[in-house]
């Protein structure tokens, strides 16, 4: 059965989006290609900015617009070389991260599914 978007928050929680942030920003420090792209200092606030943005987005409280206004997503991400590769870790750390989440699948298939495209979407650099 398919689950529409605004339908995560009910089945996941707030748990779930907790869950997978932090299995998303344990990867990040050590990772190559990511890793430079996220200040050390400010780790604990990217991670909260990510689970905020999608707690919102997909059907919770709307704690990120509250406090940051509108996402921009390609605006907040200008100043960062994203480019396929960039694209392609952050998807992979992603996917570890939804895998070690275990969400109720539906909820994982419509993640997974914005995701890839709003990776794709964010890519700024042709290379």
């Amino acid at each position: 059965m398919l689950m529409l978007e605004e339908e995560v928050f009910a089945a996941i929680g707030e748990d779930g989006f907790q869950r997978l942030a932090a299995a998303f920003y344990r990867q990040v420090p050590t990772d190559n290609i990511l890793g430079p792209m996220y200040p050390a200092h400010d780790l604990t606030g990217a991670e909260e900015r990510l689970r905020d943005f999608l707690v919102g987005r997909f059907g919770g409280p709307m704690r990120y617009i509250e406090q940051r206004g509108h996402p921009r997503l390609r605006m907040r991400h200008a100043p960062f070389h994203i480019n396929a590769a960039a694209k392609d870790r952050w998807l992979e750390i992603m996917s570890r991260a939804l895998d070690e989440a275990a969400l109720e699948p539906a909820a994982d298939a419509v993640l997974r599914s914005f995701f890839h495209s709003t990776a794709e979407f964010l890519i700024n650099r042709a290379d």
